[in-house]
C-alpha cells in the first residue's frame, strides 16, 4: 500500500514542496528505510515517529516500510517532516485510505509521547503551500497564528499526532485558525525604541543621521571613546519610516527560518549589533546547512558595526558586495541559496587604537606605525560604499547639562518620512528602487542633474580631495537626499557642498 502526503523544505528564505511517500510491503519482520537526501535530524525521525505512533494509539504494522522524500536531489533538513511521515505510516499500517490527501500540507516535529512541537519557517511554508494549490495546512498550534497570515489557505493548529490523525481522516471537524492579520501585527514584537532627544549635543551628527535615514545611506561615525557613537546608532531605527506590510512579512520570514521569531510578528525595523569577534558565516550567513547571517537578520532595518577596525579584515571585505547588491548568495555542493540584506549600515570607529588621535585635550599614546596599521584595517573600497562619514568629537560640560537635548525621534522621523515619500513617487516606475541609496548609475544623470555651478564645484572637489568614481556617485545620491529633505526637486550647489563634507574622511582613513 502506498500513501502520499505533502510537506515542505526550507530553501533560503523560501520553501520547496516535498512529497512524503510511504510504501508498505507485508512481511514478518519489521524494517524501515528513509531515502531522499535526509540530513541527520530527518534520519533520526524514525525513532521519534515510531514512539509517537505507539503512544498515540495508532499502528504502523509489520513488514518493509520505505519512506521517500521527493524531489530526491534536494537535501531535507530539520525535524518538520516528523508529522507527515507519522500520518502516512499510520495510514499504511492501519490500511486506511486518506480522503483527499492532495488538499493537505503538513509540518511538525513530534515528541515521543505524540505531542507536536513548533518548527521554523512556517510563514514561508504557508506561502509555498498556497502557491502549490494546497487548501489546508496542518501545523503545530504554536505556529498557527503565523501561518494564518497567508490568505487563501485554511490553517489548522494541532497539539498531538492523534488530533492530526483524526483531522486528516475526516473524523474531527476543526474550525480553521481565523486570519487576524491586524491582531497578529498588533501583538507583534514592538521592540522598545530609544529616543534621539536623549542624545546631548552632537547636532551635526544628528543632522548626518537624519540625512542617512532619509535616503537609506550607510553611515560611518569617527570619534574618541565616550562621545555617544553607540548611543546615537541605537536610535537610527526610531527615525526610519514604519515598515510596510510587504516589508514586515519579508522580515518576519527571515526571522522565522532562523528560529528567532518566537511566534511574534516583526512590526519594528530590526536593529542588529554583532560583536567584532563574529565569523564570516555569522555575519553573512552560511554553515553546513546555509542560514541567514546578521546582515540578513537586519534586512529592512539597521546593521551596526561598532569598533569597525576590530572586525577581521576578511569579514569586512566579504561584506562589500552584499552592501552593493542588497542580497547574499551562498553556494554549496547541494545548491545555492539567496538571502536578502537590504539594510542600512551604521559603523563606528576610533581615530586610533587608544582613541585620542587629534584630540586637543588628551594626548594620543599611539605611534605613527600603530595608527597607520589601525587605519589600514578598513579598506578604501569599503569606505567608498559608506555614503556618509561624520566626526563625533568630545562634548563640553555645558552640552552635557543641556536639559532640552534637541529634537525628538518623532520630529526627525516626520521629515524622514516626507523625504522617503518623495523618493517612492519619483522612482515608482523603476523596479527595486525605493530610496536614493538604491539609485542605479544609469539613472543618476536623470534624477541627479546638476547646474553649471554645481558641476564646477564638484569638479574642483574631486580634483582636490582625490575622490574615486564610486565616491562621486555617493555624493550625487546624498545631494539628492538633501534636496528631498528641503522639498525641492533641483539639486543646488549648497546640497553638493554639504554632501562633499560627508566624504572628507576618505583622506584621513584611506
Amino acid at each position: 500500500m502506498l500513501v502520499r502526503l505533502y510537506s515542505a523544505a526550507l530553501r533560503g528564505v523560501d520553501a520547496l514542496e516535498v512529497e512524503v511517500e510511504v510504501n508498505h510491503v507485508k512481511r514478518e519482520k519489521f524494517t524501515m528505510s528513509l531515502v531522499g537526501l535526509p540530513d541527520a535530524a530527518v534520519r533520526e525521525s524514525s525513532q521519534r515517529v515510531l514512539s509517537a505512533i505507539g503512544n498515540s494509539g495508532l499502528y504502523f504494522g509489520n513488514g518493509l516500510i520505505t519512506i521517500n522524500l521527493a524531489p530526491a536531489d534536494v537535501r531535507k533538513e530539520g525535524p518538520s517532516f516528523d508529522l507527515p511521515i507519522a500520518l502516512a505510516m499510520a495510514a499504511v499500517g492501519m490500511e486506511r485510505e486518506l480522503p483527499h490527501p492532495e488538499r493537505y500540507c503538513v509540518v511538525g516535529e513530534l515528541a515521543l509521547d505524540g505531542g507536536v512541537r513548533p518548527v521554523k519557517g512556517v510563514l514561508s511554508i504557508a506561502m509555498e503551500a498556497k502557491k502549490q494549490g494546497r487548501t489546508r495546512l496542518i501545523v503545530p498550534v504554536e505556529n498557527a497564528a503565523e501561518a494564518a497570515v497567508v490568505e487563501g489557505i485554511e490553517v489548522y493548529g494541532v497539539e498531538s499526532l492523534h488530533q492530526a490523525w483524526l483531522l486528516v481522516i475526516g473524523e474531527l471537524l476543526e474550525v480553521p485558525e481565523q486570519r487576524d492579520l491586524q491582531g497578529f501585527i498588533d501583538g507583534g514584537s514592538a521592540d522598545f525604541v530609544e529616543d534621539l532627544r536623549d542624545v546631548k549635543g552632537q547636532f551635526h551628527v544628528k543632522r548626518a543621521l537624519e540625512v542617512a535615514a532619509a535616503g537609506g545611506h550607510n553611515l560611518l561615525m569617527v570619534g574618541p571613546p565616550g562621545t555617544g557613537k553607540s548611543m546615537i546608532a541605537k536610535r537610527v531605527a526610531g527615525i526610519l519610516p514604519d515598515m510596510s506590510l510587504e516589508e514586515a512579512i519579508e522580515t518576519t520570514k527571515i526571522h522565522s527560518i532562523s528560529g528567532k521569531l518566537n511566534g511574534r510578528f516583526k512590526v519594528t525595523r530590526p536593529y542588529r549589533s554583532p560583536h567584532h569577534t563574529i565569523s564570516d558565516a555569522g555575519l553573512l550567513g552560511g554553515g553546513t546547512h546555509p542560514g541567514p547571517g546578521e546582515v540578513s537578520l537586519a534586512h529592512n532595518g539597521v546593521l551596526f558595526l561598532d569598533e569597525l577596525p576590530e572586525f577581521k579584515r576578511q569579514t569586512l571585505e566579504v561584506l562589500r558586495q552584499p552592501l552593493e547588491d542588497g542580497s547574499v548568495s551562498i553556494s554549496r555542493a547541494s545548491g545555492s541559496v539567496r538571502f536578502p540584506c537590504q539594510c542600512m549600515l551604521v559603523a563606528a570607529l576610533n581615530p586610533c587604537p587608544c582613541g585620542y588621535y587629534g584630540d586637543v585635550k588628551r594626548e594620543c599614546r599611539c605611534s605613527p606605525y600603530q595608527i597607520e596599521k589601525y587605519r589600514q584595517r578598513v579598506s578604501g573600497p569599503l569606505l567608498d560604499r559608506i555614503d556618509i562619514h561624520v566626526e563625533v568629537p568630545l562634548m563640553e560640560f555645558k552640552e552635557l547639562r543641556d536639559e532640552q537635548g534637541g529634537e525628538s525621534s518623532a520630529e526627525v522621523k516626520e521629515r524622514v518620512v516626507a523625504a522617503r515619500s518623495r523618493q517612492r513617487e519619483r522612482y515608482a516606475g523603476h523596479e527595486r528602487v525605493y530610496s536614493n541609496s538604491q539609485l542605479p548609475s544609469r539613472l543618476l544623470e536623470r534624477y541627479c542633474h546638476l547646474d553649471d555651478e554645481g558641476v564646477s564645484y564638484l569638479e574642483q572637489a574631486m580634483e582636490m580631495l582625490h575622490f574615486s568614481a564610486r565616491a562621486y556617485t555617493r555624493i550625487l545620491k546624498v545631494a539628492r537626499t538633501l534636496a528631498d529633505l528641503e522639498g525641492v526637486e533641483s539639486i543646488g550647489v549648497n546640497h553638493i557642498m554639504e554632501a562633499v563634507q560627508y566624504r572628507t574622511l576618505d583622506r584621513k582613513l584611506s
